[in-house]
């Protein structure tokens, strides 16, 4: 009897949660849902705000108590109602006079489904969904790591946006991932029970937001209080197109004890049943096929199309065949990319239920190069740096020293050579390189860059001839480098070598930061650099 009066509240202890009936209730101040699943899941919304208040799986509270979880920063009051449709689905629709999001509860599924309709940009804050999840349970960030992490932060660096932990330099900039690639992030607890919170963002989640698809903007990010997990649709982070209004999503936020769902794992087709403004089956749309090439194997095959409404993106095969996702009809600007350097834009036409077909092929045209130091690949590949800055900031103790650097070419390696450059930091940037006879002619020097700061721009001294400086580079009104972003506007600057300059043997160059913008340190005027070409 003794045993079996200790073996009993052991048995009650472990016994997983008993799944209840799939259901909503009205409360005089919120909606409640039960997702009837067997990994149990109870959700609660409050009618006034539409915060969601708690979140309970497996009988856990994840929802961080202090503040909900919601579109930007709150939408303070919306008309919030609930309803369920076809004993499936429980949908709760918040609505604003600019904005109306959806929350989704599907019947036996341990998950929140959400979309997101504006017809203008929210007042409230940047136009996002943030999770505020209690940090105790799910304390983890997937799939950068540490990176975003700041509990436990001892100094700021910059802002109020990258602290130091531990020594190492952190932010919520740090957990970006590129949209193209950005399909699954998670915060979660590993160890005997396991838990991961995912967002999920199958195609076509980004088609209503801005940047393209090498924009990048916060994950994830754990506070000390309550960790973040977020899903970005327009920001002013790095902008570099206007804002798009239409619906967002559909997205997900998927809770599972057995690691990270695929993307394939979320249907979210059941959206054509619920009513959603704004949401377009793939009945309703079309898509485009055909053969991109002139890239070279090293290089990254990307097919993007957008126009003001949505924009859309794949990669090509080992063989330049592509077929775009489902796309709402249009027409669209069709622009190739060898990784992430632009080499062809042409339009095409999108109706629905039909494939469009459209080759494309790179405009690069041959030319007499001398030498070329780096890839032209749209990102500053192999450079000094470039390994770290996406999840550090340029004065973190892990990273190389700018300099001033020196390249020789034929002998120095691209390590040599600083992913960016900070105007009274480490410039000059200088290149020595030797020529023949034949080559100490005409020249024209080429400088690719993939962001610029405070309107930072190359100057060029080639032996004793100072070329002048370029006009001003199209401002973007955000930190970049020191935010983890590397793209921007991708400007290249042809530099006119007249002849007499380039002397038979030995030969320099040095590249300079020019601005009429100030900045200390890492908040100079910079560039990022993409390649350096020399040809004729």
């Amino acid at each position: 009897m003794l045993f079996s009066s200790i073996l009993l509240p052991a048995l009650i202890l472990f016994t997983p949660l008993a799944s209840a009936a799939f259901g909503l209730t009205s409360n005089t101040d919120s909606y409640v849902v039960d997702a009837g699943a067997s990994n149990t899941l109870v959700v609660t919304v409050n009618k006034k705000s539409c915060d969601i208040t708690s979140i309970l799986y497996r009988g856990e509270e994840l929802q961080y108590k202090s503040t909900g979880s919601h579109i930007s920063s709150g939408l303070g009051s919306a008309t919030v109602t609930g309803e369920v449709i076809a004993s499936q689905y429980a949908k709760i629709t918040c609505k604003t006079s600019t904005l109306t999001h959806y929350i989704v509860v599907k019947s036996g599924d341990s998950a929140l489904y959400m979309a997101t309709y504006t017809t203008a940009e929210p007042t409230i804050g940047e136009l996002r969904f943030i999770a505020r999840l209690n940090s105790k349970s799910l304390p983890l960030e997937y799939p950068f790591g540490a990176a975003s992490t700041i509990a436990g932060s001892t100094s700021t660096v910059e802002g109020s946006d990258v602290f130091v932990v531990n020594g190492e330099t952190r932010s919520k900039f740090y957990s970006s991932q590129r949209f193209i690639d950005d399909q699954v992030h998670c915060v979660y607890r590993d160890g005997s029970d396991p838990i991961h919170a995912c967002m999920v963002l199958p195609n076509p989640a980004y088609e209503a937001s801005s940047g393209g698809p090498f924009h990048r903007d916060i994950n994830s990010n754990n506070v000390g209080d309550y960790t973040g997990l977020y899903f970005y649709m327009n920001s002013g982070h790095v902008q570099t197109e206007s804002f798009r209004q239409g619906l967002n999503g559909p997205y997900a936020i998927v809770f599972s004890r057995s690691g990270i769902p695929a993307v394939s794992s979320v249907d979210t087709s059941f959206f054509s049943d619920i009513q959603v403004t704004g949401y377009m089956a793939d009945s309703g749309r079309g898509r485009v096929s055909g053969t991109a090439s002139g890239i070279g194997s090293s290089f990254q095959t990307v097919v993007h199309w957008y126009n003001t409404n949505n924009q859309y993106w794949t990669y090509a095969n080992s063989g330049g065949s592509f077929t775009s996702p489902p796309m709402r009809p249009g027409t669209y600007t069709m622009v190739l990319y060898q990784t992430e350097f632009k080499v062809a834009e042409t339009t095409v036409a999108v109706t629905a239920g039909s494939t469009a077909s459209k080759n494309i092929a790179s405009g690069v045209t041959a030319r007499k190069t001398i030498w070329t130091i780096g890839s032209w690949d749209g990102q500053p590949t192999g450079f000094l740096n470039a390994d770290k800055q996406l999840r550090m900031h340029p004065s973190d103790k892990r990273m190389s020293s700018w300099g001033p650097l020196t390249y020789t070419v034929g002998t120095s390696k691209l390590t040599d050579v600083p992913m960016a450059l900070f105007k009274g930091v480490n410039d000059p940037f200088t290149i020595k390189f030797t020529l023949s006879a034949a080559q100490a002619g005409a020249a024209t020097l080429r400088i690719g860059t993939t962001l610029a700061f405070a309107s930072g721009r190359p100057q060029a001294k080639i032996n004793s001839y100072s070329a002048a400086a370029p006009a001003a580079s199209v401002k973007i009104d955000s930190r970049g480098v020191t935010r983890g972003a590397y793209r921007g506007f991708g400007e290249v600057y042809d530099i006119k070598i007249p002849a007499g300059t380039l002397v038979a043997g030995a030969n320099t160059i040095t590249i300079t930061v020019v601005s009429g913008s100030s900045g200390a340190s890492y908040l100079a005027p910079n560039f990022i650099l993409d390649a350096i070409e020399l040809f004729q």
